[in-house]
């Protein structure tokens, strides 16, 4: 084959890797909590639950390393060096998707985060195509042309690095600065829960377990051994065998000590409500906790509503010692508390606590604890009590400017240093 040839292959197999690291790097970053989240789940599945507070690092981290070796891949830097990380990542990545795929621990692996969900079946297929990609990048890597010095090479490594690490840093501490996730600002939560009319159900297969001589046997219901005494019934389960309709928010409910399920007295109801998100209190910061009763005394003088969703039980040891850290009596707290589902609530914010704000049903929007709002003037005469559409793509093109802008400058430094260093040697 001609060198022409393996050059033009190399730097398409480069690019098309480079940008699907990239992808996976970036929304990683923007989502470090969602990140978080999903390695924990890992590690749950595996029996690592003791790994588990140190899974935003490992999230971090991982989203600099994607990131780090989508961006030289794309502009054909340190090729050598990330294209082997590139197969070690795929080595390590690929057997797992393969246990993902057979075992379901998972839902699904997370890989693209909530941008993109794809089954673990289908991400095991992609990290086959990633794996023989990232091969043929380190096999003909000398085919693959060198744009840049190689101080240039490592400096650009170093600030894709530094540049998604920053980026996961400030989402952790604010909210992602794009958000994938069913629950955005403008949402009608009543609506996106309703199922249309003549969906497709989830269909079922059922199992029959029967034992005859110590051994266990699955029959379906057109085989099992009805007529035949010598078989023992033992169990039956169900086997979901296809996925029907599944609406993009299914699992939102609030539970009452005293009132039972209040979720459609809520999201039917007109005006406002805060929701303060807890998914768990014996985990959330506490630093906040004035601004927060503040923000309940302004909700009760306008007769808004005003919840803490918490996955934590009621009436634990761990509810209690919140209360009090919360001041909630002492300091005119006296919110109502109500249960709902862990994950749910992971979803709805990206932390814990943060603050939701709903009318009508629809989600208005939503505040990280660091930055929580003050609120003077009623909802209705102020800008706060319309939907918030913050402009999420526009962000995201800011930070890719802005560190593209970085890299040309660093490209600049590079050359000019190299100019003067000819010119001194001459």
């Amino acid at each position: 084959m001609k060198d022409t040839v393996k050059s033009k292959i190399v730097v398409i197999a480069r690019i098309l890797l480079g940008l699907v690291f990239v992808f996976s790097g970036y929304v990683k970053a923007v989502d470090p909590l969602g990140s978080t989240y999903k390695i924990q789940d890992y590690m749950a599945a595996m029996g690592l639950d003791f790994f588990a507070p140190i899974a935003l690092v490992i999230g971090i981290g991982l989203a600099a390393l994607e990131f780090l070796i989508g961006v030289c891949l794309v502009l054909g830097t340190n090729i050598k060096s990330t294209s082997i990380l590139a197969i070690l990542m795929m080595c390590f990545m690929t057997p797992l998707t393969l246990w993902i795929a057979i075992a379901d621990p998972v839902s699904d692996c997370g890989c693209f985060g909530d941008a993109l969900v794809i089954s673990n079946w289908q991400t095991f297929w992609k990290n086959i195509v990633l794996f023989a990609l990232a091969v043929l990048v380190y096999k003909w890597r000398e085919y693959s042309p060198k744009l840049f010095s190689d101080r240039t090479e490592w400096l650009i490594a170093i600030c894709a690095g530094s540049f998604s690490i920053l980026l996961s840093i400030y989402c952790y501490f604010n909210l992602p600065i794009i958000d994938f996730r069913p629950y955005k600002n403008g949402t009608d939560i009543i609506k996106s829960m309703e199922v249309p009319e003549g969906a497709e159900e989830d269909q079922f297969e059922t199992i029959l377990v029967y034992e005859k001589d110590g051994v266990q046997q699955e029959f379906s219901l057109e085989n099992y051994p009805k007529d035949d005494s010598t078989w023992t019934f033992v169990d039956s389960k169900h086997k979901l065998i296809k996925k029907g309709f599944e609406p993009p928010i299914h699992d939102f409910s609030m539970e009452h000590p005293d009132d039972g399920d209040i979720t459609e007295e809520v999201l039917n109801k007109e005006g406002y409500t805060f929701l303060m998100v807890c998914y768990r209190v014996e985990k959330a910061l506490t630093n906040k906790r004035k601004e927060i009763n503040d923000i309940y005394q302004y909700a009760q003088e306008h007769g808004y509503g005003f919840y803490c969703m918490t996955a934590t039980g009621l009436e634990t040891d761990e509810m209690k010692e919140f209360k009090n850290e919360m001041g909630h009596n002492a300091e005119g707290g006296g919110y109502p508390f109500v249960n709902t589902d862990e994950i749910t609530l992971k979803t709805i914010v990206r932390s814990n606590p943060g603050l939701v704000l709903i009318k009508n049903g629809v989600v208005v929007n939503k505040w990280s604890n660091k930055n929580l709002p003050k609120f003077n003037t009623p909802l209705e005469q102020s800008q706060m009590g319309e939907v918030q559409q913050p402009n999420e793509w526009g962000m995201v093109t800011m930070s890719v400017i802005a560190f593209l802008v970085v890299i040309a400058i660093v490209f600049a430094i590079d050359w000019l240093i190299s100019s003067i260093s000819k010119k001194k040697g001459k």
